[in-house]
């Protein structure tokens, strides 16, 4: 992958939370208690993991979020800070509280569930609010753990800016043909691909959207059309891997090598190198990599 001498210039707007991780050795059906070997929290939301990765590869990066203001809030503008996260439209919300996630981590994958709480009183007036930093943005990230109708007005926004934005679309929710249309790319998982865009064979979903939709699948792997043939790239993770956050870690390096110049193929590739390294920690940001990490 080539890297051009540029710091590129990303707003991020999405979510900030904490993880709330439960290690069990299955995941408990309805009316079934199990035993959970651990509890740990980790630092996460989708917006803020994004964030995250696209500055330790090298960008500046500016987030948009909300927390609220409790102890989480804190520790998740600390931690944004000490990661040259540009926090200055992080609002810290008086009605909500910081979001959180519960996830059941298990042998048999992860399940979890998500408390958006401040993250889904992001607003359109928040998008306004922080106008001047999509003023000078080469790229606009966002994800739909924040409400759609927030989503929706900041493409018109970028569109009527003219700037490109990409989204990875989970959790999965059904996107507007306004939002498929003018996104620059869309990460989507596989098995969301129905509920995102409608019914229809995955393979016809993806060549539809030649080199602008990219499926995750399984083991850290990224398939999409080029506009003659199927694509597929895989990087296996080992077998301790981590599978939490890999989404954003993808679309972060998706989007940097995009923003160097590169190929549709080599934007992926390096998507998926960045997820790789991602995998070997449990936690959505603890094993982002930094840009140096590829330069060795």
């Amino acid at each position: 992958m080539k890297l051009r001498n540029i710091k590129p210039q990303i707003v991020v707007v999405g979510s900030s939370s904490i993880d709330l991780v439960l290690k069990t050795s299955k995941i408990p059906t309805a009316n079934n208690t199990v035993l959970a070997d651990s509890l740990k929290s980790f630092l996460g939301g989708k917006g803020a993991n994004q964030a995250i990765a696209t500055s330790r590869l090298g960008a500046h990066t500016s987030l948009i979020s909300r927390v609220g203001m409790d102890p989480y809030g804190q520790q998740v503008l600390r931690n944004l800070d000490d990661e040259d996260v540009n926090v200055a439209y992080v609002v810290e919300d008086e009605d909500e509280d910081t979001g959180t996630a519960y996830v059941n981590a298990s042998d048999e994958g992860n399940a979890i569930t998500v408390v958006p709480a401040a993250n889904y009183n992001l607003s359109p007036n928040d998008i306004n609010e922080a106008e001047k930093y999509l003023l000078t943005a080469d790229l606009i990230l966002t994800q739909l753990e924040i409400p759609l109708k927030t989503v929706e007005y900041l493409f018109k926004k970028a569109k009527s800016l003219g700037k490109k934005i990409g989204i990875y679309a989970a959790p999965a929710n059904r996107l507007s043909d306004e939002i498929i249309d003018y996104a620059s790319f869309i990460v989507a998982k596989s098995t969301d691909l129905e509920t995102i865009f409608g019914e229809g064979n995955h393979e016809e979903i993806i060549k539809h959207l030649p080199n602008k939709l990219f499926v995750r699948d399984g083991a850290n792997s990224t398939s999409y059309f080029d506009g003659s043939e199927m694509k597929y790239f895989r990087k296996n993770p080992n077998t301790q891997s981590h599978n939490m956050g890999l989404g954003d870690a993808f679309t972060s390096g998706f989007s940097i090598a995009l923003l160097h110049g590169n190929s549709i193929e080599d934007c992926v590739q390096f998507g998926n190198d960045v997820a790789l390294k991602a995998a070997d920690y449990r936690g959505s940001q603890k094993g982002l990599p930094y840009l140096n990490d590829f330069q060795n």
